[in-house]
Order: structure tokens, then C-alpha cells, then sequence
């Protein structure tokens, strides 16, 4: 069976639901954006929510999907930095119990955190501290990380440093790994978008984008004629289209694939385990639609609970379901 190892930034997902927007404006957080902010702010927007209740999480893009694959019975490993405070060991602790192995470095500032506040209608609105995560560095990698690895997944923040980004594919593709990329973010592609083509065309296999980040990637105005604008640079090209299916394409084949009916409640981690159960389906050997399916099945679950982790009865309902989508 093979193994995955990813790459991201290591965050402790920190998941409030409040009852109106009031809130975000007080804490002058424009609604359904992610917002950068700094240790102080973080740790002072935590004591103004203090008697709210909240869900903590490991997260992060690649952490979600690391997790979501180890809890399908996939052998996994995860690299990060995290600081050392009991954030950081809560993380770490988080993964080994989702089932991971580690491979955690050490930063100076405190643990990344990401604050999300849900709204009634299903919105996130993140204000995000990535403290020791974004101190991680190329030097900090050597081969012997992606050693007894198959595929490396790696989130697409983690080209806001190229020099990292450069030498993560690079070792991943010198020890023969297959190197699936989530864009992440269509802001982060756009400010890197010549280095990311460069990065893509040269390291990466599979490409997994949300519309805004195939259109900003690709430069085409439809999430249609982006993903035949991003196939030739990769094996496998998928493009999440939320709440009406994706698109998934390799080789000239093509599919659209529908999604599951689904109660949204939070919309936190759809795309990280859409990755999660394509991946699962390619490690399989199954059909593209197949995987696509898979993808479906576990976004549309995750979608259904608050934060990016299913709880087990979601996870009750992934196995539940897989038999007929593989038979």
C-alpha cells in the first residue's frame, strides 16, 4: 500500500460559531476572508471570545488532508513546525491520534493558530496567527524525510516561500514520489503565479484547485476551459467546484463529477478532503470518476459538521458509502 507525506503549515484550528456578524465587526474582521494577523492580536481576539465555546483542531490545508487519509487506513507522515507551547503539543498529539507519524521541527514564535468564526449561513472568517509554522525552511529538509514515501502532498501557502517550496518537490521528486499540489489560495496564486507555473510544470503531478484558483492560474475565464489550460502541465488536473460537483482530467479524459446532497453547516476543510479521498482512490488503483467520487463523498460529509475533521458517526457514513461507489 503506498505512503503519503505532506507539508504544511502547522495550525491549531481554533472554531467559534457566533450568532451574527455583530461580532466581526467589533473585531474588524471582514466576513468570509482570511485575515493575517500577529501574536498579539490573536491571543487579544482569543480573550474577547473567552467565554464563547470553542472546537480545537490540528489543521492546516495539508494537516486536514493527512488526517482524512490516515483515517482512511492510509499510512501517513506530516512535516511542520510548530513552537514550544502546549498548542504546539496539542498539534502534534492531534496527529499522531489521527494517525500520522510526525516530523515536527521547532520554531521560536508561538504555535500558529487559526481563529475561525462561523456565521449562520455557513461562512468562515479566519483570523489567522501562522507563528512558528512559516519559520520552517528549505535547510530544515533532507532526503531522508520523503524516504519509504510515495506521494508528497503539499499545500499551496507554502509557496509564499519559494525557497522552501523549491526544495520540497525537488527532494520529493529526487526520492521518486509523485507530488500532489493544492492551490489553496487564489490570492497566494496570483502574487506567485510564475513561479508556481515554473514549480508546476517542472515537479508537480496532480494539481487539485478550487474555480478562483484554476481561473487565476490558468488566466481563462471559466473553471472549464481552466482545467484543459492546466492538464498539459501535470498528469492529473481536478478542479472543486463546491456545492455543484468538480472536474477532473488526465490524458485528454475527462469527467465531471456530481456531489452528494448535504446539509452545510461549515464549509471548513471541503476541499482538504476532497483531496483526501481522491488521493485514497488513486493509492486504490480506481478510475478517475471513482476517485472524483470518493472526493465527493468526504467533502460533502465534512460540510455537515463544524471544523475540518469528521466525528466518527461521519466517518460511520464514509464507510458505509464507499462499497458502492468502488464496486
Amino acid at each position: 500500500m503506498k505512503k503519503v507525506i505532506g507539508l504544511g503549515n502547522a495550525l491549531v484550528d481554533i472554531l467559534v460559531r457566533i450568532d451574527d456578524d455583530e461580532l466581526l465587526g467589533r473585531l474588524d474582521l471582514p466576513k468570509s476572508c482570511m485575515t493575517l494577523v500577529r501574536e498579539d492580536q490573536v491571543n487579544a481576539i482569543l480573550d474577547k471570545v473567552s467565554e464563547l465555546e470553542k472546537q480545537e483542531a490540528c489543521g492546516g490545508s495539508a494537516a486536514n488532508t493527512i488526517s482524512g487519509l490516515a483515517r482512511l487506513g492510509i499510512r501517513t507522515g506530516y512535516i511542520g513546525k510548530i513552537g514550544h507551547d502546549d498548542y504546539g503539543a496539542f498539534f502534534e498529539r492531534e496527529m499522531k491520534k489521527h494517525g500520522a507519524a510526525t516530523h515536527m521541527f521547532f520554531g521560536r514564535a508561538q504555535t500558529g493558530r487559526a481563529l475561525g468564526f462561523i456565521t449562520p449561513d455557513s461562512e468562515r472568517t479566519f483570523a489567522t496567527f501562522l507563528g512558528s509554522a512559516v519559520e520552517l525552511e528549505g535547510s530544515d529538509l533532507d532526503a531522508e524525510l520523503f524516504r519509504g514515501y510515495d506521494i508528497f502532498h503539499i499545500e499551496g501557502y507554502m509557496v509564499q516561500n519559494q525557497r522552501l517550496f523549491e526544495t520540497a518537490v525537488r527532494l520529493a521528486k529526487e526520492a521518486g514520489l509523485d507530488v500532489s499540489l493544492d492551490l489553496a489560495s487564489h490570492n497566494v496564486v496570483r502574487e506567485n503565479l510564475s513561479f508556481l507555473k515554473e514549480m508546476v510544470g517542472r515537479y508537480v503531478d496532480i494539481v487539485f484547485a478550487n474555480e478562483d484558483e484554476s481561473m487565476a492560474f490558468s488566466g481563462r475565464h471559466s473553471p472549464g476551459e481552466a482545467l484543459v489550460a492546466i492538464s498539459p502541465s501535470c498528469r492529473i488536473a481536478v478542479v472543486k467546484l463546491g456545492k455543484k460537483g468538480s472536474l477532473v482530467r488526465c490524458a485528454g479524459e475527462q469527467h465531471r463529477i456530481g456531489c452528494i446532497p448535504a446539509r452545510a453547516v461549515d464549509t471548513t476543510g471541503a476541499g482538504d478532503l476532497y483531496a483526501a479521498g481522491f488521493l485514497y482512490g488513486l493509492i486504490h488503483g480506481y478510475s478517475l470518476a471513482v476517485c472524483g467520487n470518493i472526493g465527493s463523498l468526504l467533502s460533502g460529509k465534512v460540510v455537515e459538521v463544524v471544523g475540518a475533521k469528521l466525528d466518527e458517526n461521519k466517518w460511520r457514513e464514509v464507510e458505509a458509502a464507499l462499497p458502492a461507489l468502488i464496486s
